[in-house]
């Protein structure tokens, strides 16, 4: 009888995940659940309001004598105690985690206060007293790079941190015999994935070691450990990273949690306890990592028939207020793949890095895709308008041909496998086109506004090490030394009794790390997954582990999972020359299957794997003499297709290549400019699957975040640099209701370069949705420039500035957009009255009397008279979920006693700033009764302009309203319009008496 070794393969099936018992039944081990030692501390991070200031001083006297604080920590303590974060290029520029001499953005950390809880933690922090000297902002990149731009760091000279050319073939001699030449120029905005979790460290300080030992839900890549090693002023080996077993989602944001390792390693060692520091949600969305914004010009040389000859790229890279490593690693992770799934023999690409006044960026799911394939594929769509093509036509025309894979392409990546034209085909006939088309042509003989949108990409996956030093000139790689691969790591071990497990250096954030990994060890082995055990936490002084180790850029199935296969295989040999030993057969003639060992001709004649596996831990002397254990093996595996860039600057910046073809049909409401996505069919190409249920998974999350930033998603920044998508209220995610069921089919092409033939898939859709929804949407109103996210106010503008000369289309009127004061700050206004029980005259003396305003300013700590119209007061105003500490300056001016007066406040404090004037009119109503008349106006910046905007129409709003609300009851009990629900906006964020 003779074994088919392929037969019951575990790799290809839907298994129950082995991860989800725990967490559908609340028992995840997530960071914030682990127990920490007795006596560990918790930290508050105080943050800049301003998005660019002087720090004048920090006073920390009020914020240290606070109950229960151990420690506050300022940028003078981080400088003493540390050295700069190393930055992303060669510059003078130094990048620490917490604020210096200025603050670049808001929600930059100025000073950490370490308590015995986070409620004191939170309580001392608005004690710290920080005296800025506010300058104006760098916001636009663009702005930015003018001579006359506010430069974020002196010693740079400019807000240009690096800037690069390259060339490829001869582009200048295809555009120059072209017969067209088509452009186009976008801006493709922040936005961020906004995990369920959000960031955390624990971190201690043994000082008789100089070590440090963190524990923080990082994701990796784990080059960062050398950073945070380096800025701690420690070697490696006495910086030790620890994961939780449980991470709440990341999708790169969570490398990014890195500098505050670094400050909550310092503050443990001021403090000489643990310290714990979880983020809230206001902090991640102001001040985490957020993907980079980019400006795009992009031009090609077109021939009659659509095919393209050369392209010509001009990017400009917002990073932010600083370039912290892996950054500009957005920027250069698609230099191999600048021609995306086109043969393009002719390229130029000019890559410019800014700094501006917004959160640093840094790694998002997608990274660098979105942005590069947001321009190509609106450039083919472009192509064949101006041509009067198919689109459809020309991306088939411009595809790299099926028999020339492995394909290089012009700029260095080499293409691993696939057949793009089988595929497009396939979605073409299997996701229904035709039919979509008819859909087209009957909703637009009615007058409906429908379109069909198109794009074609290739996925990269498991990125080369070296391709981030394209950002450095070939004489200074060659200084610097090369730098190449992408080692993945695994180990599998056997126990005394034969049980299996498996350890990876990589962090899962919920792709189903134990469950693939179990089914391809069990396949090597011969086992049931479910009896092989697989941790996937990190422990850098434990396990084995490089600088590429983590999880990020889809290398999980390609490269970790290859790497445990490898060592899987690695025992396999060996055990079946100790199994061929006890079976008396020939090594090749040794199978495992089904629990045991057993010989291919004879299957009766077998033995137990655990008898097989045991013996190099029972019966060592019985090895064979060309076995030396099969105890443990660890394999560190790189593949030889990732080389460091040519001195040409040519570099194959990733392994695998997956392709991806989506078409989609949206109709928009002419009323709402709401987009209806009607179908969205999306094919893949991830070579061999291991997991069809995940894959989909993956290919369904990547498709809710994509829909995310096409439809709803993007950071805000004021002028001033103010944040304003601080809530998500203000930062919209898609949810179940607004993700409709997409089509998705799958062709798979192996990639010849990984052990499993596995590719990425976890990013695709992140890369070719937003601009397959943009293209349908420009379709279906005849728009060329498009700028995500396109909400309905958006397409509503793009209707409403449609060519009179153009096909008629419904028109509506822009829902406008909150006004803006001249610094960028939120602008609110707002009047009312109130009929009081007290005569003008002592109205009139309640406006000037400090006790009054005491007990009529919410959340007033006490009025101190400075003049007789000017007043100084220290209050606590609480806005939705956050309450801080503000010192106020209150004058009085335009004084008509005892008829009108203007009141005109500027506070300062933890959550921001705002400034704010209004006039109240007394009227005499007789019977010793006054009519209270008001109006304002305000503007407000900093944190509390970012949770305002939506969640209470604003905090100026609120608490001025409150302010001439409680004037009216001081001064009679007076029946006052609204004064209910001021009440309860009142009694919800506990402010006032």
């Amino acid at each position: 009888m003779t074994i088919n070794p392929t037969a019951d393969r575990w790799v290809g099936r839907s298994l129950a995940r082995v991860e989800d018992a725990a967490l559908v039944t609340g028992r995840g081990q997530f960071i914030d659940d682990l127990a920490t030692r007795t006596g560990t501390l918790e930290a508050a991070i105080v943050r800049s309001p301003h998005g660019h200031a002087v720090i004048r001083s920090i006073d920390v006297t009020e914020a240290l004598n606070a109950k229960g604080v151990a420690a506050v920590v300022t940028g003078e303590d981080v400088m003493r105690l540390t050295r700069s974060m190393t930055v992303g290029v060669k510059a003078d520029v130094e990048c620490w985690p917490v604020a210096t001499d200025r603050v670049r953005y808001v929600g930059e950390p100025v000073a950490i206060v370490v308590a015995a809880n986070r409620y004191l933690a939170e309580d001392a922090a608005e004690k710290v007293a920080v005296d800025y000297e506010v300058l104006p902002a760098a916001v636009e990149p663009v702005a930015a790079l003018k001579s006359d731009a506010l430069v974020l760091h002196p010693s740079l000279g400019s807000n240009l941190i690096n800037e690069r050319s390259f060339s490829y073939g001869d582009p200048d001699a295809a555009f120059a015999s072209a017969p067209r030449r088509v452009k186009v120029e976008v801006t493709y905005p922040r936005n961020s994935c906004t995990p369920i979790e959000t960031y955390g460290v624990v971190a201690s300080y043994d000082p008789g070691e100089d070590a440090y030992d963190i524990l923080a839900n990082f994701q990796g890549p784990f080059s960062i450990h050398a950073v945070v090693a380096r800025a701690l002023n420690v070697p490696g080996n006495r910086m030790r990273l620890k994961t939780p077993p449980s991470s709440g989602g990341s999708y790169g944001i969570k490398q990014g949690v890195f500098p505050y390792m670094i400050l909550m390693g310092v503050a443990a060692r001021i403090a000489g306890r643990p310290v714990k520091w979880i983020e809230d949600r206001l902090e991640h969305l102001a001040a985490s990592v957020s993907a980079t914004n980019r400006v795009t010009t992009l031009e090609a040389a077109v021939e009659p028939d659509g095919r393209i000859t050369a392209l010509a790229w001009d990017q400009i890279e917002d990073c932010g207020a600083h370039l912290r490593a892996p950054e500009p690693a957005t920027l250069y992770r698609m230099h191999g793949n600048m021609t995306g799934a086109y043969a393009i023999e002719n390229l130029s690409i000019r890559n410019r890095v800014v700094l501006t006044n917004k959160t640093p960026t840094g790694l998002n799911r997608g990274f660098g895709g979105p942005q590069i394939y947001f321009a190509l594929e609106r450039l083919m769509q472009r192509v064949a308008r101006d041509l009067g093509l198919d689109p459809l036509a020309v991306i088939r025309r411009n595809l790299v041909p099926a028999d020339a894979f492995p394909y290089r392409t012009i700029s260095g990546a080499l293409l691993d496998s696939g057949d793009y034209q089988t595929a497009l085909d396939r979605a073409v006939e299997e996701g229904g086109l035709d039919e979509l088309k008819q859909r087209r042509d009957a909703a637009r003989a009615e007058g409906r506004l429908y379109g069909i949108g198109m794009a074609a990409v290739v996925e990269p996956s498991v990125s080369n090490m070296g391709y981030i030093t394209t950002v450095l000139s070939p004489e200074q790689r060659e200084k610097a030394g090369p730098k190449n691969g992408a080692q993945a790591t695994a180990t599998v071990a056997i126990d005394p009794l034969g049980a299996v497990s498996v350890k990876v250096a990589s962090v899962p954030q919920g792709q189903g790390h134990r469950t693939v990994l179990s089914q391809v060890v069990a396949d090597a082995l011969g086992l049931d997954p479910k009896t092989i055990s697989v941790l996937a936490d990190v422990d850098t002084s434990r396990d084995a582990w490089s600088i590429a180790s983590g999880n990020y850029s889809s290398r999980f199935a390609p490269a970790v999972a290859g790497a445990a296969k490898l060592a899987a295989d690695r025992l396999r040999v060996k055990l079946a020359e100790i199994a061929a030993a006890q079976l008396n057969v020939k090594t090749d003639d040794v199978d495992f299957a089904k629990g045991r060992a057993l010989s291919r001709t004879n299957p009766d004649n077998s033995v137990s794997f655990a008898r097989v596996a045991a013996a190099a831990h029972w019966a060592p002397g019985t090895l064979p003499g060309s076995v030396d254990q099969t105890i443990r093996e660890t394999v560190f595996w790189t593949p030889d297709e990732l080389q460091a860039p040519t001195r040409e600057d040519e570099v194959n910046s990733s392994l695998c290549h997956g392709f991806i073809f989506d078409f989609c049909g949206v109709e928009i409401d002419p009323a709402t400019g709401e987009t209806r996505i009607d179908r969205y069919v999306t094919m893949h190409d991830c070579g061999t699957i291991l997991h069809p249920a995940m894959v989909e998974g993956q290919v369904r999350g990547g498709f809710a975040h994509a829909l995310g930033a096409a439809l709803l998603e993007e950071y805000a920044y004021g002028a001033d640099g103010s944040f304003q998508s601080g809530t998500l209220a203000d930062y919209l995610i898609p949810t179940v209701m607004e993700v409709p069921e997409p089509v998705i089919l799958h062709h798979e092409s192996p990639s010849p370069f990984t052990p499993l033939g596995a590719k990425g898939v976890g990013e695709g859709n992140c890369m070719s949705t937003p601009v397959c929804i943009a293209n349908a949407v420009a379709d279906a109103i005849g728009a060329d420039d498009l700028t995500l996210p396109l909400s309905p106010s958006s397409i509503a503008g793009l209707l409403a500035r449609l060519d009179e000369s153009e096909e008629p289309q419904p028109k509506m009127t822009p829902k406008p957009a909150e006004e803006l004061s001249p610094g960028g700050q939120r602008k609110l206004t707002g009047e009312g009255a109130a009929d009081v029980a007290a005569s003008r005259e002592d109205v009139w003396r309640m406006l000037l009397d400090p006790a009054t305003l005491d007990a009529i300013i919410p959340g007033s700590h006490g009025v101190e008279k400075v003049s007789e119209t000017q007043f100084k007061a220290d209050v606590t105003l609480g806005v939705g979920p956050v309450k801080g500490r503000y010192k106020a300056d209150i004058a009085l001016s335009d004084l008509d006693e005892p008829n009108a007066v203007t009141l005109t406040g500027r506070t300062v404090g933890a959550l921001g700033f705002g400034e704010g004037s209004g006039r109240i009119t007394l009227e005499d109503l007789g019977s010793g009764r006054t009519r209270i008349a008001y109006s304002y106006e305000a503007a407000i910046g900093g944190k509390v302009a970012s949770v305002g905007g939506r969640l209470l129409d604003g905090a100026a709003r609120v608490v001025i309203g409150q302010f001439f609300k409680a004037l009216a009851n001081h001064a009679g009990g007076g029946k006052v319009p609204g004064v209910g629900w001021f009440g309860r906006i009142k009694d919800l964020i506990g402010g006032g008496r």
